[in-house]
């Protein structure tokens, strides 16, 4: 409750309009909401009428505020502004309208509202009108206003009636019974009488109250009679939607009905993307939707992840029941609504920052401290509860709690990477289970305010649209080997394979990273560690020069979750082997005799394995099933697709696929082949490589060259190498526009690495203007490109359109010639430094800036042939 004002400051007191009125309730007061519970809007608009007349009379500025489906409570006029507000935009898009209303009109403005209860067509859960009102009301009351409310209370369940009636200070019921109005104050704050909260007959102007009990028994009775009040009335309208839709899918096999159920499911719990809906009318029926609210915890939508994995499993069965009956594994998951995040802000007090944070000049100052907030944050007591149902399904199976917001894994915006998934090993009493549960959730709805979420969403144009976080909750998919739990296999495929790295491979077979253990080593940068990278069409080739590379760039450590100390553990492969002989080698990995040898002269015996995944690849049908599993989804989209598994392996090495993501795939494409020169002057050539790029066919014109230099980058202190990473964020920020400035940027290792022994450790927000992303091999200094093709970060360069090479200058077609930077004039050097940036001059001496437009530089490549070159066109000079 608000807290009550300074007794001895004695507030302004305002008029309903209706004098006799004004006596039953001592007047209104400055700050006050007013709510009416009407059976009619015809009602509500009876007490409005006055109400606005009176405020105008005597000079106030009134707002109507109209998004019902009734006709308007208030006519134009003079000191009247009319606001419309589309609801259908949702709860964040509405609230922040109205906060700003309010904001821009300062203190003392009156306002009137539609029927909230209007708003349940648009939002389908009377949880968030009561986080609405929450957030709405103590604002208004802060700034002395007075605001007009109205609610059918048959239309919301009891506790939003009562989060309502506990916000607001002034609470009155309007019946009808015997052809004659009743109005009842139910509540007002801070004012009593004798009579204040009877029954009042509003006969004319007269409201005179019903002072004998036995009339006000018969009052009571007649209106229960008359309102047929049942449980369902009592219920969130959300659950009425599913208690209709289960009636529907009983009694009614095809009717109007039934399609006008679904459609209204679709739209409050699958997605707003019209292209997203579609698909679900194809695959998803009205059983499907029953059957995922009856895993739902909260309402609203359960976000573009777990969209994407329920799309994706409906597909496959649908059009091949037989094949994927067998090699699909069944899933089980939970989905934590969004209303769950709108209503965690609330119920933590937060919402006021939000809206500073929605603000140009909030949007990363105010997220950082909010971010912080909110992984202390508390759930709501109702959440609390259905998490401990939950649990007390899963066991202590592990839990994989993973981020599904609305716009994540659509078409056009995957958000790779940009909010956190968690897995916890879920070990020990209930109470801590639950309480590192709700850690989790709380990680995950902070990192909606993390700056790689917000520069993404900055980057793409989505700032400004609703984006609440949902949360699929998976059971983990493995089994356990001693201590520790993890699945055989896991990885991420792509149905268009636009990494291949030699002209016989076919981009329509698709792609696979696999890796043993959990999948985070699939879709992340680790350094050391790489995934088995698998052209589909030809799963034995790899991008390797030799055997040594292909030992080099291969899965070293296993990602696994320790039961014991109940965490997520990266550990060695051999320590694997030494601890549980069990381990799905002989399906995963190959026998390395010859390290195998050395490693016994040495005293070690174990045997040596190589996680070469070659006997999955070659004796089960895991191929021909990946490749006719990634088919289907991309025929059923009518577009590439991304996925993530798990792989489960029988005795035999059958396998079996658990999908656990699915979402359009973002691909630079196909475009027109370019015509590459079959030679290029020396002096001309920057650089040229034979396969390892991505972005298909290229024909990039470059304005500008970032480059690092290897050495003079290897010889900085971690401290200075950290001061690059930032320089080239300022840098980056400096180009106002990729089209007008397209830059090169060019260094040494892996960009984004998290070791800057290893490579320059930006963020992707730090190269998110550039259009093409050199890594070159700096041999000796131990910083090597990692092909980690399929990973978060290749997903971020690929949906940005940023063009990726690397480098190996001591391999066969590759070439290197930083020299050609070197014989620029010193004309086209620019300043790395601007007036208040720090200017350490080693860092200084590591980076280097030349403004190359009108020397004809550019980036051409042909995915066919699998060549690149960045040369000078030959109708320029360098200069």
């Amino acid at each position: 409750m608000i807290s009550p004002l300074d007794p001895h400051l004695a507030p302004e007191r305002v008029s309903t309009g209706l004098p006799r009125l004004d006596t039953v309730l001592d007047g209104l007061r400055l700050g006050d909401n007013v709510v009416w519970r009407v059976e009619s809007i015809d009602d509500y608009r009876h007490f409005v009428t006055p109400f606005v007349a009176t405020a105008a009379a005597r000079g106030r500025s009134i707002i109507y505020l109209r998004y019902g489906r009734h006709a308007p409570l208030v006519a134009p006029g003079l000191g009247i502004q009319i606001v419309d507000i589309d609801a259908l935009r949702g709860f964040e898009a509405f609230t922040r309208h109205v906060y700003q209303l309010i904001t821009d009109h300062g203190r003392g403005a009156f306002y009137v509202f539609d029927c909230l209860s209007d708003l349940l067509s648009a939002w389908a859960t009377d949880l968030m009108v009561g986080n609405l009102f929450q957030v709405i009301c103590p604002y208004l009351y802060e700034l002395d206003t007075v605001a007009y409310f109205a609610l059918r209370p048959t239309s919301h369940s009891h506790r939003t009636m009562s989060r309502i009636r506990e916000t607001t200070q002034v609470l009155i019921d309007v019946r009808r019974a015997a052809a004659e109005r009743y109005v009842q104050p139910v509540k007002v704050w801070q004012r009593q009488s004798p009579t204040m909260f009877l029954p009042h007959i509003h006969d004319g102007d007269q409201f005179r109250p019903v002072i004998d009990s036995s009339d006000a028994t018969r009052l009571h009775a007649d209106l229960e009679r008359r309102q047929g009040e049942t449980s369902q009335r009592q219920l969130d309208y959300w659950d009425r939607l599913f208690l209709d839709a289960a009636e529907v899918a009983t009694h009614e096999a095809a009717s109007p009905r039934r399609v006008q159920v679904l459609e209204q499911l679709y739209q409050v719990v699958i997605s707003r993307d019209p292209r997203i809906v579609a698909l679900a009318r194809r695959y998803l029926t009205l059983d499907d939707l029953i059957a995922i609210r009856a895993r739902m915890i909260g309402t609203g939508y359960i976000g573009g992840k777990a969209v994407g994995m329920l799309l994706a499993r409906r597909i496959l069965i649908r059009e091949e029941p037989d094949l994927w009956g067998r090699h699909l594994d069944p899933h089980d998951s939970f989905y934590l609504g969004s209303d769950v995040y709108y209503s965690y802000l609330v119920h933590n007090g937060w919402w006021p920052r939000i809206m500073r944070q929605r603000t140009a000049d909030g949007y990363f100052s105010e997220a950082q401290t909010l971010r912080e907030d909110m992984l202390q944050g508390r759930l709501p007591e109702e959440v609390r509860l259905d998490l401990e149902r939950m649990l007390d399904y899963f066991g202590q199976y592990p839990i994989l709690v993973r981020s599904s917001s609305l716009l994540e894994d659509g078409f056009g915006n995957a958000f790779a990477g940009k909010y956190e998934s968690l897995f916890r090993v879920n070990q020990g009493p209930p109470e801590q289970r639950l309480a590192q549960l709700e850690e989790a959730i709380c990680r995950v709805f902070a990192s909606t305010m993390g700056d790689d979420a917000l520069v993404y969403r900055q980057q793409r144009g989505l700032a400004d649209l609703e984006e609440p976080m949902a949360l699929l909750l998976q059971r983990v998919n493995g089994r356990y080997h001693g201590g520790y739990y993890f699945p055989d296999a896991a990885g991420v495929g792509v149905s268009r394979n636009t990494f291949v790295w030699e002209e016989s491979m076919d981009p329509a077979a698709g792609m696979v990273r696999l890796v043993m253990g959990l999948g985070t080593r699939a879709v992340d940068r680790i350094e050391g560690d790489h995934a088995c990278v698998v052209a589909l069409d030809q799963p034995h080739k790899r991008p390797f020069r030799d055997q040594d590379d292909a030992g080099r760039f291969s899965q070293h450590d296993v990602d696994v979750l320790d039961i014991a100390e109940n965490r997520l553990r990266a550990l060695p492969l051999r320590q694997l082997v030494r601890d549980d002989p069990d381990l799905p080698l002989r399906w995963c990995a190959e026998l390395d005799r010859d390290a195998t040898q050395r490693a016994r002269a040495h005293g070690q015996a174990e045997p040596v394995w190589r996680l070469t995944f070659a006997p999955l690849l070659g004796a089960t049908p895991f191929v021909p099933l990946m490749r006719r599993l990634l088919a289907a989804l991309e025929t059923a989209y009518d577009y590439p697709v991304d996925i993530e598994f798990t792989v489960h392996l029988g005795d035999t090495g059958e396998p079996s696929f658990n999908l656990v993501q699915c979402r359009p795939l973002q691909t630079l494409g196909l475009s027109q082949r370019v015509a590459l020169p079959d030679q290029v002057p020396p002096r001309r050539l920057f650089f040229a490589s034979n396969g390892h790029f991505m972005g298909g066919n290229i024909d990039q014109p470059i304005a500008q060259v970032i480059c690092v230099d290897g050495p003079a980058y290897s010889a900085l202190t971690t401290t200075q190498k950290f001061a690059v990473a930032r320089l080239i964020g300022r840098l980056n920020r400096r180009i106002s526009a990729r089209d007008q400035c397209p830059t090169l940027l060019i260094g040494p290792g892996r960009w984004g690495t998290s070791s800057p022994e290893l490579g320059v450790p930006i963020r992707f927000g730090d190269i998110s203007r550039v259009a093409v992303i050199v890594e070159v091999a700096e041999l000796g200094d131990g910083l090597v490109p990692d092909l980690s093709f399929g990973s978060h970060f290749f997903q971020d360069l690929v949906e940005s359109q940023i063009a990726y090479v690397a480098l190996f200058p001591q391999q066969p077609g590759s070439d290197y010639r930083p020299a050609w930077l070197d014989g620029l004039s010193a004309r086209r050097r620019r300043p790395i430094f601007t007036d208040g940036d720090s200017t350490d001059d080693a860092v200084a001496a590591a980076v280097r800036c030349f403004a190359v437009e009108g020397l004809g530089l550019k980036v051409v490549a042909d995915i066919v042939s699998q060549r690149l070159l960045c040369f000078q066109d030959r109708r320029s000079r360098v200069a």
